[in-house]
């Protein structure tokens, strides 16, 4: 007996000293080139040059796949990857704020950016962009912008370019989370990118329309005619150019790969101290996230545009739902089955591929812009929940009442105005509420198709300061102040309308 304790004393003791060299990082493993990560995960740019490297030459290795550079750095911070694969001007920009990365020595590549125009049009923009590099580069012009923002990003301003108010702007897409190519200062983009096609538009005398969307969603944007032009970090490669056209080279970059600071070998830590408080430290939060930069005025703005589309889409979605209701339950069979087919499509497709169908293909190259295209289509999403819930309500007043009715002398629609609808909202109005902010939270997507609301800015902000908690704390924050100010404003309806 005496054994069999001394054993199982033997096994804690060696586990427990297994646990205290983990805790003080003397096992670690170290990494020094993505050989050493096979079968680890390695963080890389959704749609970027970065997945096919790791497809290609690193195939034993798990791509997690991550939209925003900042993302990218909180995922590798939070050790839910091993690595991380930037471009070497983001991660120089970067790791000026972000302690307790490093990276490998060897660059893991060196490829050449190029803007993109749409496959086979446009061909007069493209040919008048690359005279002009060509006539920029030869001058200085190019080097003293390139200079400017890669090396001198956080002092550097856009100079004022007026540009003329042109009927036919030019359409840029660009990522704003990337600086220094492509980000947001003091409520407006600025960058390499953004300062070398503000000074093309003003060379060709044409105005500007800049799209602020995700990297994968800008060749989507541009195939389907909603966008001229590519001003986005964008890598030139043989598959992209099957799909669209690009301009001559106008950047050199380089990828790298980021680890944690204690799996590099040699790497020693920095000793940090801090008698800085809770208070204290939220104080410097808020000052960092909101006021610096004016970066509430930003955040404003896309609560503003979060009320706009969910109130909007809310009274269309419920007018059509009504309109759907009734053809649910008409007497012609032809719209029944319509009105089935549509509520079946609706609540059987992704609300994301939905917003996305909407803006690329049915309104691909019309006029209308992407605030009102969320708003028909979440609308439409939403009518089809609702006239369901109307249809089911509706139903469960008591056939009898309405017969009644109509036997005291009253025309069906007035059995339905007076009888039937006063019991049957007051049944809907619960489930119609909680639809209702489903679909508030649910227009967080927007940022796909270039909408900069809630969400959008939140991410904009971290891609500058780097802070993941606070921008979704503050985020998370107000879309329940929103959700709840809709919820009181419809229970305050049901009060006003309630029949004693």
């Amino acid at each position: 007996m005496k054994s069999i304790e001394r054993l199982l004393m033997l096994l804690l003791v060696g586990l427990l000293t297994a646990c205290g060299a983990k805790e003080k990082g003397t096992d670690l493993p170290l990494y020094q080139s993505l050989d050493d990560l096979k079968g680890k995960k390695v963080a890389v740019m959704t749609g970027s040059f970065h997945e096919g490297i790791i497809e290609k030459r690193f195939p034993e290795v798990v791509a997690m796949r991550i939209d925003y550079a900042a993302d990218l750095a909180q995922a590798l911070l939070a050790k839910q990857c091993e690595a991380a694969i930037f471009d070497d001007y983001v991660f120089r920009y970067h790791s000026q704020t972000i302690k307790g990365l490093t990276a490998m020595k060897e660059p893991l590549s060196v490829s050449q950016m190029g803007y993109c125009f749409a496959k086979g049009k446009n061909v007069e923009l493209r040919e008048s962009f690359n005279e002009f590099l060509k006539k920029i580069k030869a001058d200085g012009t190019y080097q003293e912008i390139y200079d400017k923002w890669i090396f001198h990003a956080n002092e550097a301003e856009m100079p004022d370019i007026q540009l003329p108010e042109d009927k036919n702007p030019i359409r840029v897409a660009t990522s704003s989370t990337s600086p220094p190519i492509d980000f947001i200062k003091n409520g407006k983009l600025v960058g390499l990118d953004i300062e070398l096609v503000t000074r093309f538009a003003q060379h060709i005398g044409r105005g500007i329309v800049w799209s602020d969307m995700t990297f994968a969603s800008m060749i989507p944007a541009l195939v389907s005619g909603t966008q001229d032009m590519i001003a986005g970090s964008v890598v030139i490669t043989s598959a992209r150019a099957e799909s669209v056209d690009f301009s001559d080279p106008y950047f050199d970059c380089g990828a790298i790969v980021a680890i944690r600071g204690e799996n590099a070998p040699g790497y020693v830590a920095e000793e940090t101290t801090s008698d800085e408080s809770f208070v204290e430290s939220v104080q410097k939060s808020f000052h960092r996230n909101i006021i610096e930069e004016d970066r509430y005025l930003m955040i404003l703005d896309g609560l503003k545009l979060t009320a706009l589309i969910s109130l909007f889409a809310g009274l269309f979605g419920t007018l059509l739902g009504a309109l759907v209701c009734w053809m649910r339950m008409c007497k012609y069979a032809v719209l029944r089955q319509l009105a089935a087919i549509y509520v079946s499509l609706m609540r059987g497709t992704p609300v994301l591929v939905l917003l996305m169908l909407m803006f690329y293909v049915v309104f691909a190259g019309t006029s209308i812009d992407a605030v009102m295209v969320s708003i028909i289509t979440f609308g439409m999403n939403f009518g089809a929940y609702v006239s369901e819930m109307f249809r089911s309500s509706i139903e469960s007043v008591d056939r009898g009442q309405t017969e009644a009715g109509i036997a005291l002398g009253f025309t069906p629609v007035k059995t339905f105005c007076y009888i039937v609808m006063p019991q049957a909202f007051k049944q809907v109005l619960p489930v119609f509420k909680g639809e209702w902010i489903s679909m508030v939270k649910m227009t967080s997507i927007v940022g796909y198709i270039a909408v900069q609301d809630l969400t959008k800015v939140g991410d904009i902000i971290r891609s500058r300061t780097f802070d993941a908690f606070f921008p979704l704390i503050m985020v998370a924050v107000l879309y329940f102040v929103l959700s709840w100010i809709f919820a009181t404003a419809l229970d305050f309806i049901g009060k006003r309308t309630q029949y004693s």
